[in-house]
């Protein structure tokens, strides 16, 4: 893949159209995921790990960081990455949210890969702390994670100058991307005190980082660092999008087939009419869903002018529809959509999660008003 420069020329303006389509590279890109979590991260096998004080399955970042290279999608190849774009980069995420992967790709390879991207420029080309980094994350060999609460949402000021709750993978992380009051900084994780906490989503650990103390190396000025992290959380926000679109097609998918298959009054269950119309009605959001969502990947990669609006708009819709198809998943179930056993609560939890991850669907909303100047509702 060669890499497009974020020049003047490839800047979509706000009346452009977006590209909604998948391309074959992107398709390719999809069958080797889904292929390798398949392969490793099937659903008994993740059922089997998530009890466990780790849900990260041994050798799956490695085969997906560094053996298909998604780690480095948004990295140019000039510092060791693909040189694709956000595009790809959400069709890993629409896989990984299909299969609940315990994986740290939304932490480490979009917002952590984010934020160092819009530091480039200090570090000059292919040199400096901020290059060598995005190296070592590129390749895989390094995860890093940006030290905030997972609810952050774009915009927000992420400075505190005490422990922070609820920073989502904290665990995998080998280097810490910290905001202080004059500027962000590299932390080793080794240095910082890590204290587990009890998420919602047991696939996605969510940890308390104390990063008192830990020096770390400097990375950019307070006013560079302010501007880099609001670039990560919403190269984040609209990312997600596509994480949980992936949820709600599996669940959409997952309930379709089990409809087809469980009787009663010797006829499938799918064929009831009740049945029907709510599994068409979760169609139609999907179908809304999908639009969205690539309308934000798109609008991230070429640079548009609204992309800050198609991430709002992404994210208040794609958080609903995928909170909603895991309810109808658990319920068109039945009994077995209670059980530990079934995965359906493992997509419940992480939509249920998502949904208040980088913002909350009202946060977005409030976004799309100011954006669009929509006076509030007196």
């Amino acid at each position: 893949m060669t890499e497009t420069p974020e020049t003047p020329e490839t800047i979509r303006p706000a009346s452009a159209e977006p590209d909604l389509l998948y391309s074959e590279a992107e398709e390719d890109l999809r069958a080797a995921v889904r292929s390798l979590l398949a392969d490793r991260a099937d659903a008994q096998t993740l059922l089997g790990r998530v009890e466990q004080p780790s849900p990260y399955l041994p050798g799956l970042w490695d085969a997906l960081a560094g053996g298909i290279g998604a780690a480095g999608l948004l990295v140019p190849e000039k510092l060791g990455g693909q040189g694709a774009s956000h595009r790809e980069a959400a069709v890993v995420l629409e896989e990984l949210g299909r299969a609940v992967t315990p994986a740290p790709y939304l932490t480490s390879a979009v917002v952590a890969t984010e934020t160092l991207l819009a530091l480039g420029a200090e570090s000059g080309a292919g040199t400096g702390p901020v290059a060598e980094l995005l190296g070592a994350l590129a390749g895989g060999e390094t995860v890093a994670v940006l030290a905030v609460p997972l609810s952050t949402a774009p915009g927000a000021d992420p400075v505190t100058d005490g422990p922070v709750p609820a920073v989502a993978d904290a665990a995998a992380a080998d280097v810490l991307l910290v905001p202080r009051a004059d500027g962000l900084y590299a932390v080793p994780a080794a240095d910082a005190r890590i204290t587990p906490q009890v998420p919602l989503d047991l696939t996605r650990p969510l940890a308390v980082v104390d990063a008192r103390g830990a020096g770390g190396t400097r990375l950019a000025a307070a006013d560079s660092a302010r501007a880099a992290v609001r670039r990560g959380l919403l190269a984040g926000a609209g990312l997600l999008a596509s994480e949980q679109l992936g949820i709600a097609e599996w669940c959409l998918e997952e309930t379709v087939r089990h409809t087809k298959e469980r009787h009663q009054f010797n006829r499938p269950i799918g064929s009831f009419q009740a049945l029907k119309h709510r599994m068409a009605q979760l169609w139609l959001e999907l179908v809304g869903a999908r639009a969205a969502a690539r309308a934000a990947a798109d609008a991230l990669a070429t640079g548009a002018a609204d992309a800050e609006l198609t991430v709002a708009v992404a994210q208040a819709y794609c958080s609903k529809v995928a909170v909603h198809a895991a309810e109808e998943c658990v319920q068109l179930h039945g009994g077995i959509g209670m059980t530990w056993e079934h995965p359906a609560h493992l997509a419940l939890k992480r939509a249920k999660s998502d949904r208040t991850a980088l913002g909350s669907a009202g946060r977005h909303q409030d976004v799309i008003a100011e954006l669009m100047d929509l006076p509030a509702p007196r």
